[in-house]
């Protein structure tokens, strides 16, 4: 047996902390979507002599569910401030929000599934995140398993930043924020000057 790091029992807890987080969001309908990532071997010259798939560790999903937990308490927290707030002299904050699928487009996929022999129940035009789960977890292993989870993709609508929000579809969660972001866009250095000045309660 390897011997356990000096962290193992704290890191262990925060990985079986972050698979409850997981469950958790997944049954309150955020969709999985399961995304491949290639990397590139390079030679000492800094060439690419080959690629291969990247594995999605426990340890990516343990910092992925804390970075989510993280930008939703954020978000949680400013918008109830807000909330309490009236008149002019209401603040604002930049949420990072995703809409519903477009009717047309569930249209489109639901035909495009029926062809495959998939159905994709649709109410009235619209779809719920549970119902895409499901047809995620039907497609999984199977060889048009890449096709359709692209073409699943495809028919979401784009997540952007408001100051208007409406919630994420695809996380299922009322209150979502990039307070975490690696990528650090604008909209998420305005977060965190927002937040800076909600918590200094100016």
């Amino acid at each position: 047996d390897k011997k356990a790091g000096i962290f193992y029992d704290e890191l262990n807890t925060l990985n079986l902390i972050a698979k409850k987080l997981q469950k958790q969001n997944k049954d309150e309908g955020a969709i999985s979507f399961e995304s491949e990532e290639v990397k590139f071997v390079l030679d000492a010259n800094k060439k690419p002599i080959s690629v291969y798939r990247k594995i999605s560790q426990d340890t990516n999903k343990l910092v992925e569910e804390f970075m989510l937990l993280a930008n939703k308490k954020v978000a949680e927290y400013v918008s109830e401030i807000l909330s309490k707030e009236k008149g002019d002299d209401k603040g604002i904050f930049v949420y990072r929000i995703h809409d519903e699928p477009k009717p047309e487009r569930l249209s489109e996929l639901a035909s495009f599934l029926s062809g495959l022999g998939y159905k994709l129940p649709l109410k009235e035009g619209r779809v719920s995140s549970h119902d895409i789960n499901k047809l995620l977890e039907q497609i999984k292993g199977k060889p048009e398993e890449a096709l359709l989870n692209t073409a699943t993709v495809r028919t979401m609508a784009k997540a952007i930043y408001s100051t208007n929000n409406i919630g994420h579809y695809g996380l299922a969660f009322e209150h979502y924020t990039h307070f975490t972001s690696p990528i650090r866009r604008y909209p998420d250095v305005m977060v965190h000057r927002l937040l800076a000045h909600y918590l200094a309660k100016e």
